[in-house]
Parts: structure tokens; C-alpha cells; sequence
């Protein structure tokens, strides 16, 4: 099979141009490929299908195998995987698990319409919402030698998240406009580089408490951007832009 590998800020995935439905959907074999010492490697792997309404599809897969929710990341390097494919010129719209996305590229940046948010819900001090994954974000200081994978783990295992699981994210504020977010994924079960659903779920919970439409993004694996227009406690046009890059591409054994 041809596969390409993507990452969007460090957040890697094996890209499947799966349009004529050859792939065989199997949660073993996703899992091998996404192993990153016996397979590919990967956060999570992404199939690019036809939709008759939409100029393609989007089908997810975490890294466990698992078909899972949005993936922000990935889907901005699959809008650059078909642009690579020449399924569309610089602006396309495309069905996902969460529903209809609008995306445009231009010179190897990505700027993705996420899905609108009603409400911000708490857990004590912290904030609770989704994004097309569900998002736990929690405010902390020295983010930089913080315990990511330990709270993390800890959080997304409690009483309240270990049936569905959760993503959690822990944000430092930078400056008035700019703010650094490390994630705990669940799917994955451990931090990765970036994380598009959970930095827009994070820039949210700051634009909500800041008069801003929009707010850049630190992660370990590169900078992000947010857009968006606030309405009470929902937000609407919500954009998630940022890089996303072939790295490479190659045939491997799925048998």
C-alpha cells in the first residue's frame, strides 16, 4: 500500500488515499502502522474518500486504532494531502466525523473552520468543551517543566472522563494575545506535539474571558492561530490556522 506521512506542528499522521475503498479498516492494522517501531509511526492514521456532496472526505483513526472524533491537526494536513492530490485549488469543503468543514490554503499554511461551540461548561476551575473531540483545559503556571503526562493521565482516568475518555489540556497565558498549550490525548494516552481541537478549545476558554477575535497558539511542535467571533458564552467562525507538511512517502505491507 502507498501511504504519505503529514505533520502539522509536530503532530504527525499516515495519510491513505483511500478513494477506492481498498483499505482494509482494521483496528490491528492501523495500530501496527501507527507503531513507531513497527510500523510507520504515527499520532493517528487519516483516510482521504469521496463524498458526493463535498470535495472529500475525512475518515480518523487514533494511533490505538480506534475510528475517534476531529482531529484539528489532521484535518488541516489533510487538506494539504488534497491539495497535494489536486482534488481541489485553494479553497475546498469536506465532510468529517463531526460534521461539514470549509478549509483554504495557501503557500503551506492551513486555515480550517472548526465546528461552532454553544457552551463552555466548569469543573471547579477548569473548563469543559468540545470542539469535535471533548476538551478538558486547565490554566497552570511554568508550563515549560509542568507534569503533562501524569496530570494528564490522571484527569482523563477520574471518576468523571475514564468511561468516554478526554483530552486534556494545561495553558500558560504569554502575553495579552498569545498563549502556550501542551495536551494529553486520549486515543493516543500520551502528550503529543500539538493538538489542533485541544489548542482551539484552549484559545476559546481565552478569548472567552478577553476582548479578542483572535489569539496565537505556542506548542511544542510550532505556533497555531484562532479565530473567532464570540456570542455570550458560544463561539462562531471559529478558524484554526497553521502548517502542515509532507515529511514523506513510501509503500509499506499491510498484510
Amino acid at each position: 500500500m502507498e501511504f504519505y506521512k503529514y505533520q502539522g506542528t509536530g503532530n504527525d499522521f499516515v495519510m491513505v488515499d483511500n478513494r477506492d475503498l481498498q483499505f482494509p479498516k482494521d483496528k490491528n492494522t492501523i495500530e501496527r502502522l501507527c507503531d513507531r517501531r513497527f510500523g510507520i509511526g504515527a499520532d493517528g492514521l487519516i483516510l482521504l474518500e469521496n463524498d458526493p456532496d463535498y470535495d472529500f472526505k475525512m475518515v480518523y483513526y487514533n494511533s490505538d486504532g480506534g475510528e475517534s472524533t476531529m482531529c484539528g491537526n489532521g484535518g488541516r494536513c489533510l487538506v494539504a494531502f488534497a491539495f497535494f492530490l489536486d482534488v481541489f485549488e485553494d479553497k475546498c469543503r469536506f465532510m468529517a466525523i463531526d460534521g461539514e468543514h470549509e478549509a483554504e490554503i495557501h503557500n503551506g499554511v492551513i486555515k480550517l473552520k472548526m465546528i461552532d461551540v454553544d457552551t463552555i461548561s466548569n469543573d471547579g476551575d477548569d473548563a469543559v468543551l468540545n470542539t469535535g473531540s471533548p476538551h478538558y483545559v486547565k490554566y497552570v503556571n511554568d508550563l515549560a517543566d509542568f507534569g503533562v503526562y501524569a496530570e494528564g493521565y490522571a484527569i482523563r482516568n477520574s471518576e468523571n472522563y475514564k468511561e468516554k475518555g478526554i483530552n486534556v489540556n494545561f495553558m500558560e497565558k504569554i502575553s495579552d494575545e498569545e498563549i502556550f498549550v501542551r495536551t494529553y490525548e486520549r486515543g493516543v494516552e500520551d502528550e503529543t506535539y500539538s493538538c489542533g481541537t485541544g489548542v482551539t478549545a484552549s484559545a476559546l476558554t481565552f478569548l472567552q474571558n478577553n476582548n479578542l477575535t483572535s489569539v496565537k497558539v505556542k506548542t511544542l511542535g510550532g505556533n497555531l492561530k484562532v479565530y473567532a467571533e464570540k456570542n455570550g458564552n458560544s463561539f462562531r467562525n471559529i478558524w484554526l490556522e497553521g502548517p502542515a507538511k509532507q515529511v514523506f512517502r513510501g509503500k509499506v505491507d499491510i498484510f
